[in-house]
């Protein structure tokens, strides 16, 4: 490109080898647009296609140090999914045995395509209680599938896969992106209240209380508990004192890890299985108690576990079942790939490498269109099993395919066990395995201390799932959520701004003129300093009748009207008309133009200089709209009828082609018969080789009508004058300290 220009610039300079190259910058054009971002390439295509395969980049390097790595982590999660599994699909309202083959499907089928090697997908507990909400909702209206909720779990399932792998594929995962982290936390922390709440009946026994529907809102749980609390029997002491194993084994872990940090190790493996290790003492337990009450038991259990995948098969997907859950679908959705998303995002943050966002929703959309032939329900990361592979040393995502055999060994080998499985002790494995998705009181006070705005949208969103369902809380949240973001794009601030000459120093001492003078520079600051600059500190206001103001956000229609009328009103205050009354008769006035009825001379302050110049700092923005330059122009003519003049409009740091575009087709940036005064240019060396022209890289900046000394060793060299933007477009400008001094010599201010 360089050495183009300077072959041009020799044939159109002759006389001045040395001279500037004119630079013309090409508009931006649709098929140019389209052929970069929407017609895909070959090499794009080739590129997009070894995408959906992630494992194709690393399994032929797969060697015994990762073998052994995944094994221990595969072996390690297998042994906590398995009594999770059954515990969530108790949560789901489903028999235990789906929650073993939502296991396997999850762990089999996503690292196939996923880009994160520590994911656990596979049943979860706020899904489960969700789809238990989900299934309330839909059997009354499905009568002939109350003995076989699962047909519904798998239709729903299928029908999540593919929306969310449509997400994917057409790579549109960006809009999890406009769900925070507030909301996020609302409705994990009220999900993980709702269904803490809803196991304690099962943990204290008085859950078969006639009358005590634990599937209420969940204060209504939590009130009608103590109401019926003398229906407790012996399941609350197996449930009380198996969660307080839990967390007595937790505590006790953590402890010795500090205590004895060379067995963080071993102590790491015995925190980790402490789930397994409680269920099969329990089990034990209750195999001494009730072996010879396999008919009445004294406490609940689990009872009959088919052995092996006993509801293969191709999942019913009708209308009628359609039009029965497709109220609850957008809840589903959102938490389905919100909570893998984030946990994704953040493990990867964790562990120092990237997920494609894109790709994971592929993945998960994959395991759960898949899933229903296997007999699983929906499935997505789990945070908790996530954590633990991680911390057990997992080396890729083949580490599933460990799990998956364990999951299956457990599902054709431990049947017999299982029917000995307490209900009161899986109750407390799920709540002590929800609480830690309870906000801390550390996170909840940085919500606080950041934003109080998502405080609050934190606390309604828990508040919502609290008193009414987790579907509505997370409505709620995000709701409130997008209402925020509205309010913040709709009311964004621009604000006026004046210079300060500053310099840079070593320390706060005073410095000699000579010395600072070097390294001075012009910065523009707000004139209210309302960007934490030092009150002491006044900026200087730009020449009389000239005003820099700058837009903070990006300038769209929610917010153009919000801009221009702030920056029209505070230009009125500050200016005076260019006429006195320029309708002539009192006939021609508006009605709502203020002021006396004859304005006179002595209305109007005198000392108050008549508007010249508007410099718009676009460096924060980086689309316009249509209306939002529609916006602009009825503001140009509405000061120009006020000032009686034409007002010279500049604009600095205009990123987007697309946003020049538009300002120049709305008549901004360029005016027939303009050319611009003051450039902005650099200086390049080309070194010549016979008839081979090569640029040399140099960083200096020249004014315009200096020309380059020469220099020695540069024999071999010109030196070739370039203007940083187009020289076309008079009113476009790369920095504010050009658009002043371009300002200053049109109105001959200096």
């Amino acid at each position: 490109m360089v050495a183009e220009l300077f072959k041009r610039n020799r044939g159109n300079h002759d006389a001045e080898p040395h001279g500037p190259v004119e630079y013309v910058e090409p508009v931006a054009s649709t098929s140019e647009w389209l052929k970069e971002h929407v017609v895909p390439t070959r090499s794009g295509t080739v590129s997009y296609l070894k995408s959906l395969f992630p494992f194709l980049t690393w399994i032929y390097r797969y060697n015994w140090v990762w073998f052994v790595g995944d094994l221990i982590a595969g072996v390690t999660v297998g042994i906590v999914v398995i009594p999770q599994g059954m515990a969530y699909a108790k949560l789901a309202s489903l028999p235990p045995e789906f929650g073993l083959y939502s296991s396997f499907v999850g762990v089999a089928i996503y690292w196939l395509s996923a880009t994160s090697h520590v994911i656990s997908a596979g049943p979860v507990a706020v899904f489960s209680s969700l789809l238990s909400v989900i299934l309330e909702h839909a059997l009354p209206q499905l009568p002939e599938y109350q003995d076989t909720p699962w047909i519904i779990a798998g239709c729903l399932s299928v029908v999540l896969g593919c929306i969310v792998m449509a997400i994917g594929l057409f790579r549109i995962g960006f809009i999890v992106d406009f769900i925070p982290l507030p909301a996020i936390a609302a409705f994990m922390t009220g999900s993980a209240l709702s269904i803490a709440m809803g196991q304690i009946p099962t943990l204290m026994g008085n859950n078969k209380a006639e009358g005590y529907d634990t599937r209420a809102a969940t204060y209504l749980v939590f009130g009608n508990f103590f109401k019926y609390i003398k229906h407790c029997d012996l399941n609350a002491a197996i449930g009380l004192t198996a969660l307080l194993m839990l967390y007595m084994v937790r505590w006790g872990c953590g402890y010795a890890s500090r205590r004895w940090p060379q067995h963080e190790k071993m102590f790491f493996f015995i925190n980790t299985l402490r789930s397994g290790f409680v269920i099969l003492l329990y089990t034990l337990i209750s195999f001494l108690v009730n072996r010879n009450h396999r008919d009445d038991p004294k406490f609940s259990i689990l009872k009959s576990i088919p052995r092996g995948f006993q509801h293969m098969g191709v999942p019913v997907v009708n209308s009628r079942i359609l039009s029965a859950v497709a109220a609850k679908l957008p809840s589903a959705i959102i938490v389905l790939v919100i909570e893998h998303i984030s946990i994704a995002k953040s493990f990867a943050r964790l562990s120092n490498y990237t997920i494609d966002p894109n790709q994971e929703l592929i993945a998960i959309g994959l395991t759960n269109i898949f899933g229903p032939f296997f007999g699983g329900y929906p499935a997505t990361g789990s945070f908790s099993r996530t954590a633990i592979k991680a911390k057990a040393g997992v080396r890729t995502p083949l580490a599933g395919v460990v799990t998956a055999i364990i999951v299956v060994i457990a599902i054709y080998a431990l049947p017999p066990v299982f029917y000995y499985i307490s209900n009161a002790a899986l109750a407390a494995v799920i709540i002590h395995a929800v609480g830690d998705l309870i906000s801390s009181p550390k996170s909840i006070k940085m919500f606080w201390k950041v934003s109080p705005c998502e405080f609050v949208i934190f606390w309604i969103g828990v508040l919502v799932s609290v008193f009414a369902s987790i579907d509505n809380g997370i409505y709620a949240s995000v709701a409130a959520s997008a209402a925020l973001l509205l309010f913040r794009i709709a009311k964004a601030h621009g604000r006026f701004v004046g210079v300060v000459k500053v310099y840079n120093t070593p320390s706060l001492r005073p410095v000699d003129a000579n010395e600072s003078e070097s390294d001075t520079r012009n910065v523009f600051v707000p004139l209210d300093r309302s960007n934490g600059v030092n009150p002491a500190v006044q900026p200087r206001e730009p020449h009389a009748g000239v005003f820099i103001y700058r837009l903070n956000e990006g300038y769209l229609y929610p917010n153009a009207v919000h801009f221009t009328d702030h920056m029209v009103r505070e230009i009125k205050v500050k200016t005076r008309p260019g006429v006195i009354n320029p309708y002539g008769s009192l006939g021609e006035r508006p009605w709502n133009d203020p002021g006396p009825r004859h304005k006179s001379e002595s209305d109007i302050d005198p000392t108050l200089p008549v508007l010249r110049a508007i410099i718009l700092d676009f460096t924060g923005v980086s689309n316009v709209d249509v209306t939002s330059l529609q916006n602009l122009i009825d503001v140009r003519k509405q000061l120009d009828r006020y000032a009686d003049t034409s007002v010279a409009w500049h604009f600095v740091g205009v990123k987007s082609p697309w946003a020049r575009r538009g300002l120049l087709a709305s008549g901004f940036g360029s005016e027939n018969g303009v050319v611009k005064s003051l450039f902005t240019v650099t200086n390049v060396g080309v070194s010549q080789e016979k008839d081979d022209v090569k640029p040399e890289s140099r960083d200096e900046e020249f004014s315009v009508d200096t020309q380059p000394e020469d220099k020695p060793g540069m024999t071999s060299m010109d030196t070739m004058v370039l203007p940083l933007l187009s020289i076309d477009c008079p009113y476009f400008h790369i920095d504010m300290d050009e658009a002043v001094r371009s300002v200053e010599l049109e109105l001959g201010l200096k």
